[in-house]
């Protein structure tokens, strides 16, 4: 199994950067993907950022070009630039193993105030 922590949320007035960071530990030689999500209050969880072993990234329109994930063997970062008021989430990283296994982290909350 996969255990996940984060670190990095706080209060950032927007335009603000924030850099979240996680770190994995267990079967971390399992883990295929890893990612960050976020979830608004009334919203859905969305994901915000991943990347693969290999080193390809994913992001959703709403973060492209603001938003940088990057990945050191078990850890992985979210380098977040130019933040917005709708940033605001609780941010969980996320990852997936060969096995399909799905792990969470306990959540970070990040708040941008406009």
């Amino acid at each position: 199994q996969v255990q996940l922590v984060e670190s990095g949320g706080g209060l950032v007035q927007a335009g603000g950067s924030l850099r979240l960071s996680c770190v994995a530990s267990g079967s971390i030689n399992s883990i295929n993907v890893m990612g960050w999500y976020r979830q608004a209050p009334g919203k859905q969880r969305e994901l915000v950022a991943s990347i693969t072993r290999g080193a390809i990234t994913n992001y959703p329109d709403s973060v492209k070009g603001r938003f940088t994930i990057s990945r050191d063997s078990a850890k992985v970062y979210l380098q977040m630039n130019i933040l917005k008021p709708e940033d605001t989430a609780v941010y969980y990283c996320h990852a997936l193993t060969y096995e399909h296994y799905n792990a969470w982290g306990q959540g970070t909350q990040v708040t941008v105030s406009s």
